[in-house]
């Protein structure tokens, strides 16, 4: 061999290190796998001394100085060696967890790839690449890789699973049985796979998974789902002697049996989960409903995947909706559930909280059973007001249910459930439970007693009103009082909660809720604080007070108050951030962007956004783990979670957060106001050409003050920063100095580890980002993950008339308008489309021109102009007096501008029934006056309508403050 060869040996060319050389590179790798990365480097070292172009040495090292945090380096240590050794496996095998590492999958897929064409059959870069396909849903891929290590690997169990949910991923469910069957077959039946134990009995529970989604798939063929369903419930049945999930088991048997019409057996299926202790599970109750209606199993499913969890009925669910609450029974239906439950069941379980509330739920809308209503929830409710329970009120709030026509189906009518105030106070279940709670406080105020009737010796003790159940009742008519609006007279009793027990910490709370929606949101502050000054060690209170104190504007008092339960040592917004607290930093967010301190109210909620981008990042952890573990229901539950990881509320909140505070800045940015595009949208000065030469002089002091201010505190923060630095470091050569006894010492590993240093506290090279660009990115994200919330495309909307696309903004107003066509916000956008829409036409080709005008018609229909739009808006106000506030403001400012009414005819939409109207809370009516200030402003008349409208909220809400 040449002396240049010897000199530059190239793994994987027939040159291969010596036997010194190539003990020292398995050292390396050994030392990265266990974390001895200074060892691993030292050893690398010896190897570059004799052969410094070794590109596989120095890939490792490169690799292990990445793990030192050594980014920089590492990358051109990296690409170094594959420039020297571009055949090597090894080196793109390392170029590839090093893009791992930053994250940067699509990259690392590739790397992964180019290794594989080099080494068709390396175990490992076949598990690394499924991983990543894996992790960017990449099914096919998955699937593809899966295989190959199956055909490597036949007698390893979890590459059978892995390519199984490949198949399944992939949308091939007969083609992941064919592969569980494979693998089964090849098990004797000694084996641990078909005995009893957890892995055996989720991978049977996961077959059958598969074998009810087949049957679900073919449901619009019913034979062919027939026989599916028979096919998994013969399984079901093979496997009930391996399954160690009990409960599941059960519960996929009713529903198969319900489908298969099976009833008498899914009623006995459903008894028995009731003997198991699920008598609190409404979604049992549920089940047991439907198997005895005999109803199909579409409703099955719906009424079980609904009943028990949020999200029920209408748009304000409860974890106790059942079938009857959910769907419109007959009164026949009605009768029969009603004589099982008295007769049977309550006998039988007579503790059992949801075995006594479903008989309620069924009188409910019987005409010919009120009085049998009324006494059964008022004999529901001495029992809670005796044992002093707190929630009694929200409890019975779920009984205000109305019908509603189901236009999607041709099935009976669905119930939602009534929260406005305005609905509330006119429901006659509400003046029934109204009615009760102001007769139980008269009769305990004068003969302590929940009526005259009540006989003290035939009661049981513990049905006995005490001395504490006054305070109960009006505790109760308090919260009732909230439901339907009356905040005076619910904080008059809370008053008199306060005065008999000084000490409830829950009369605080509800007198604090009672304050904030009457407008006192300093007062509601004042209250919860004391309330958490009687119970300092309950974490609930004190993150209340938190949350209102930022709803407040006390952002300062607000950070002490949630202090006192973080980390004592070091700052108390760090130790939040590590905990990922979204709930505190979008209220953080929220009040700095209320103060219009945008730079770190988008930092508060790129915080947030951070946060679920580490979600999504954690899942990769579970990869490997649920499936060696066999946990694959779970796993395939997180993978669809994650899936719609960013449609979240959290993270909803976050994005049009950002995007509300980045289209400011653009309107800023191109108000000439504002003061232009001169400012880089960051400090917005004022215009400086209507003002006299002592205001101008004036406020340009004042600007050159703020400037001043702000380079100031940056200047501290950039040596703040340094100086955190200079801490490290030596916090670092002191931990190396230490001797071969620093792996062996935690806190000593701890110090060398680098703290995260933020040089931006302020935000302001947020600030400096092309406003346009950070909504549109966010608002993309949006519209795919989260497209059924109405906000998603008023926001998507916004940004697009901005950038100029008028196909996608009117697109959006269509989206929204599927979702909720009276929405107020929508109403805005639409006209507002309408007035620019030949702006952007002008802009455009002659076939995009005519799609624009066509689709700009269908969206006013049946009205033929922006006029003709807004007045049928106005007749229809005019028609409905109940026509929610926020509606009425938009068509009255419409009406101005569009349609040549005066201000006083156009405000006459807004108070003439207004404050008695739907969507009536103190923001609307703020929003409302901001309005009507807009209105007069341009109209140039008399401001008459603003201080009528501001008598009239003082009337409904005498505590608001900030009015005027």
């Amino acid at each position: 061999m040449s002396s240049a060869a010897d000199s530059n040996p190239q793994a994987g060319q027939g040159r291969p290190l010596p036997k010194k050389e190539s003990d020292l590179f398995r050292n390396v790798v050994k030392f990265y796998e266990t974390k001895q990365y200074k060892k691993g480097i030292k050893h690398a070292d010896g190897i570059l001394k004799k052969f410094p172009n070794h590109g596989e040495t120095l890939c490792m090292k490169g690799l292990t100085l990445n793990c030192l945090k050594k980014r920089e380096e590492a990358h051109a240590l990296v690409k170094l060696g594959l420039r020297n050794d571009m055949r090597s496996h090894v080196c793109w095998h390392v170029y590839g967890l090093l893009h791992r590492s930053d994250r940067n999958y699509n990259e690392a897929i590739k790397a992964y790839k180019q290794a594989l064409r080099i080494d068709r059959e390396n175990l490992q870069i076949l598990r690394d690449l499924s991983l990543l396909q894996i992790q960017m849903r990449d099914l096919e891929g998955f699937s593809s890789s899966r295989l190959t290590l199956l055909q490597l690997k036949p007698n390893n169990k979890i590459n059978w699973i892995s390519y199984a949910l490949g198949r399944h991923g992939t949308g091939d469910l007969e083609g992941a049985l064919s592969v569980l069957d494979a693998f089964l077959n090849t098990q004797d039946s000694n084996s641990v796979e078909r005995s009893r134990n957890f892995e055996s009995s989720e991978l049977a529970l996961y077959r059958n998974d598969i074998l009810e989604e087949l049957a679900k798939q073919q449901s619009t063929t019913t034979t062919n789902a027939l026989e599916q369903y028979q096919a998994a419930y013969a399984h079901l049945m093979e496997i009930e002697e391996i399954v160690v999930d009990r409960g599941c088991w059960m519960e996929k048997r009713a529903r198969y049996e319900v489908h298969l019409g099976k009833y008498e057996e899914a009623r006995t299926t459903l008894e028995q989960s009731l003997e198991r202790g699920l008598t609190e599970d409404y979604r049992v109750h549920s089940g047991y409903m439907c198997a005895l209606l005999e109803v199909d199993g579409t409703t099955y499913d719906e009424a079980t995947l609904r009943g028990g969890k949020n999200g029920g009925s209408g748009t304000s669910g409860s974890s106790t909706d059942t079938l009857a609450t959910i769907q419109v029974l007959s009164s026949e239906q009605k009768k029969r559930l009603l004589d099982v439950y008295q007769n049977e069941l309550l006998p039988k379980y007579p503790k059992s909280q949801a075995v006594q509330r479903i008989p309620l739920t069924l009188l409910l809308s019987m005409d010919s059973e009120k009085e049998l209503f009324r006494s059964g929830v008022d004999a529901y409710c001495r029992k809670r007001l005796i044992k002093g329970v707190p929630s009694l009120a929200l409890d019975l709030s779920t009984f205000l249910l109305e019908e509603v026509d189901d236009e999607t189906t041709a099935s009976p009518g669905r119930y939602r459930r009534v929260t406005d105030p305005i609905d509330v106070k006119s429901h006659p279940t509400f003046c029934i439970l109204l009615d009760l709670a102001k007769s139980y406080i008269v009769h305990l105020e004068s003969i302590n007693k929940f009526s005259p009737e009540d006989d003290d010796t035939t009661n049981e003790k513990q049905q006995q009103p005490s001395e504490e159940t006054i305070l109960w009742a009006w505790y109760l008519l308090a919260g009732l009082y909230e439901l339907c609006g009356n905040y005076a007279e619910g904080m008059e009793l809370t008053d008199k909660c306060l005065e008999h027990t000084p000490n409830a910490v829950d009369v605080y709370e509800l007198k604090a809720r009672l304050q904030k929606a009457a407008g006192d949101m300093d007062g509601a502050v004042t209250s919860l604080d004391k309330g958490r000054e009687m119970d300092k060690q309950d974490r609930y209170i004190n993150n209340l007070t938190t949350k209102y104190m930022l709803q407040a504007g006390q952002e300062e008092v607000a950070l002490e108050r949630i202090a006192l339960f973080t980390k004592h040592e070091g700052n108390p917004e760090d130790n939040l951030y590590n905990m990922q607290c979204c709930w505190y930093e979008l209220e953080l967010a929220d009040c700095l962007q209320s103060k219009k301190v945008w730079g770190k109210s988008l930092k508060k909620f790129g915080a947030v956004i951070k946060h679920f981008d580490d979600f999504h990042e954690d899942q990769f952890d579970f990869h490997q783990y649920c499936v060696r573990k066999v946990t694959l229901r779970a796993y395939r539950d997180v993978l669809l979670w994650e899936d719609d990881l960013f449609g979240q509320e959290y993270y909803g909140r976050a994005a049009e957060g950002i995007i509300s505070i980045y289209l400011h800045l653009h309107d800023a940015n191109n108000d000439p106001s504002q003061g232009g595009k001169g400012n880089d949208g960051r400090y917005g000065e004022p215009d400086y050409s209507t003002m006299t030469a002592a205001e101008r002089k004036k406020a340009k002091a004042i600007a050159r003050k703020k400037k001043k201010a702000a380079e100031k505190k940056l200047q501290q923060a950039a040596a703040v920063a340094e100086a955190k630095k200079a801490e490290e470091a030596a916090a670092a050569q002191k931990a190396d100095g230490s001797g071969n006894n620093h792996h062996n010492n935690k806190k000593k590993r701890q110090a060398a580890i680098p703290v995260v240093v933020d040089n931006d506290p302020d935000g302001l090279e947020l600030l400096k980002k092309d406003p346009l660009e950070e909504a549109k990115k966010y608002s993309a994200i949006l519209s795919k993950s989260a497209p059924k919330r109405i906000s998603t495309w008023l926001i998507q909307y916004d940004v697009s008339i901005r950038r100029g696309k008028g196909l996608m903004a009117l697109q959006a107003l269509y989206k929204a308008r599927a979702i909720d066509a009276e929405d107020a916000g929508l109403f805005e956008r639409t006209v507002d489309f309408c007035t620019k829409k030949d702006g952007i036409a002008s802009k455009m080709n002659e076939t995009a021109k005519q799609v624009l005008e066509r689709q700009t018609l269908l969206l006013l229909e049946p009205s033929k102009s922006v006029k003709e739009f807004v007045g049928s808006a106005k007749e229809k106000i005019k028609s409905d007096p109940l026509t929610s506030l926020p509606f009425r403001a938009a068509v009255a400012a419409a009406s101005v501008a569009h349609c040549g009414s005066s201000v006083a005819d156009a405000s006459t939409l807004v108070l003439d029934g207004g404050i008695d109207a739907r969507g009536v809370s103190v923001d609307a009516c703020r929003d409302v006056l901001e309005t009507l200030r807009t209105m007069t402003k341009k109209d140039g008349s008399s401001k008459a309508e603003c201080d009528a409208w501001i008598d009239v909220v003082k009337k409904r809400f005498p505590l608001i403050k900030n009015l005027a």
